[in-house]
């Protein structure tokens, strides 16, 4: 926990053994946590976890399989390193887990606002950090403003040059614990990866009670459950 002085309100940030975990289990921990960003206005803008995707060394899907580099570095160095990257040319953001090679992806997260991050001022700072394609149809939607790896990063201002290969600072940016867990965690498939890179794996989280804000909704019409996705029951994680 935070000094009490150290931030306007009595902060639960995530310690950096919290990290030092399989992946998997990672992903699942990390659903309810916020994500809490100093924006440069003085702001404290936040989002809530709803979707992960673990990542291995050893399988065909990550990008540490392709081997160290100097722009991946943060995936080989220890739990809780964040690892940013452009995907299509916008700003992600991953958290290094337990084992050189592994990390989590934060695919996808919804806005949270508390006292911390009041929604009257902290809302419309997101929608202008995250302006809708057509300006005419008026400020992005809450629920879309963090559905997605980039738009999430957007509506926060975090940004590769700053924060890759970083450690959490705990006055600009950390995870918190702020005790809200999922009712249930439904696993399924990641998106995005091609064919034959082990796209088969059932290596993405979803917060079910945001299932509909996800990337893409795993509970959609058509989805078979034991097919397409199976349900984590609360006992596994909670």
């Amino acid at each position: 926990m935070l000094a009490a002085n150290a931030l306007p309100w009595t902060a639960y940030p995530l310690a950096a053994g919290f990290f030092q975990r399989d992946a998997q289990r990672l992903a699942q921990d990390l659903l309810g946590c916020v994500i809490r960003f100093k924006h440069p206005s003085g702001l404290w803008l936040s989002a809530r976890i709803i979707e992960t995707e673990a990542y291995y060394l050893a399988e065909k899907g990550s990008h540490s399989s392709l081997g160290y580099t100097e722009k991946r570095k943060a995936l080989f160095m220890p739990g809780g390193t964040i690892y940013m990257y452009y995907a299509r040319g916008k700003d992600s953001i991953n958290f290094s887990a337990q084992g050189p090679g592994n990390a989590v992806l934060i695919k996808s997260g919804f806005p949270y606002f508390d006292q911390a991050s009041p929604q009257a001022l902290c809302l419309p700072q997101m929608q202008a950090n995250n302006p809708p394609a057509n300006p005419a149809s008026g400020p992005r939607p809450k629920e879309r403003l963090c559905a997605g790896q980039t738009l999430l990063c957007r509506s926060l201002g975090l940004t590769v040059p700053e924060w890759d290969a970083q450690a959490f600072d705990y006055q600009r940016l950390f995870v918190e614990d702020c005790g809200l867990l999922p009712s249930q965690i439904i696993r399924t498939r990641r998106l995005g990866i091609p064919q034959g890179r082990d796209e088969h794996l059932f290596y993405r989280f979803v917060d079910a009670d945001f299932a509909r804000f996800a990337t893409q909704n795993p509970l959609r019409r058509g989805q078979l459950e034991g097919l397409d996705y199976t349900v984590i029951p609360s006992y596994e994680y909670a």
